[in-house]
């Protein structure tokens, strides 16, 4: 079961990604990267508090728990300030970021770029036996065996859900973002 904290902060988190997407006044940071990223950024956050993963996710059992970006950012610093001082079952949430595939190691989420299309499924062949959330924005992110990807559809940003790409890393999503996705089987996008 999942505490009433967890729940609330979810339910707080997508009520700020409505607002955002709807207008609300922007912050410096939030002026100088779009809306779309803005939003993912909270989704992102948001997955880190309902998704479980396997103890043997984290190198040490107090260790950080890692949000990767694989490519170019699109946050900014956005994603940095939304998880600042944040923790997820104890871990201190830090956001990473990656040039190249081989440098991801001990990452619990990893938002693969866009600018990383070219090369989309060998990068996640290579992580397809480690506990990584991978979360993507590109076409045929899930095909190429990612887990969540964002889509945006009459300017709404929506998810789906590889399950089954989930499952084969030992990840378990919250029944509470389940609801709120699009699940989609293998070959799928």
């Amino acid at each position: 079961m999942i505490p009433l904290k967890r729940r609330r902060t979810f339910a707080a988190g997508l009520l700020l990604s409505a607002l955002l997407w709807a207008g609300g006044t922007p912050s410096r940071a939030q002026a100088e990267i779009p809306r779309e990223y803005q939003i993912k950024a909270l989704f992102l956050f948001n997955f880190a508090q309902f998704v479980q993963w396997p103890p043997l996710a984290f190198s040490k059992p107090d260790g950080p728990f890692r949000i990767g970006i694989l490519g170019e950012d699109p946050f900014d610093d956005f994603l940095d300030e939304t998880v600042k001082g944040e923790k997820v079952d104890g871990h201190p949430l830090v956001v990473e970021r990656y040039e190249n595939p081989g440098d991801v190691k001990d990452c619990q989420i990893l938002f693969i770029s866009r600018s990383e299309s070219g090369h989309l499924e060998d990068i996640l062949a290579g992580l397809k036996d480690k506990n990584i959330l991978t979360v993507g924005d590109g076409e045929g992110f899930l095909k190429s065996g990612g887990i969540i990807r964002f889509v945006t559809e009459e300017n709404k940003i929506h998810f789906r859900i590889n399950l089954e790409a989930a499952k084969r890393v030992n990840l378990t999503i919250s029944s509470k973002v389940l609801r709120l996705a699009q699940i989609v089987g293998p070959g799928e996008d």
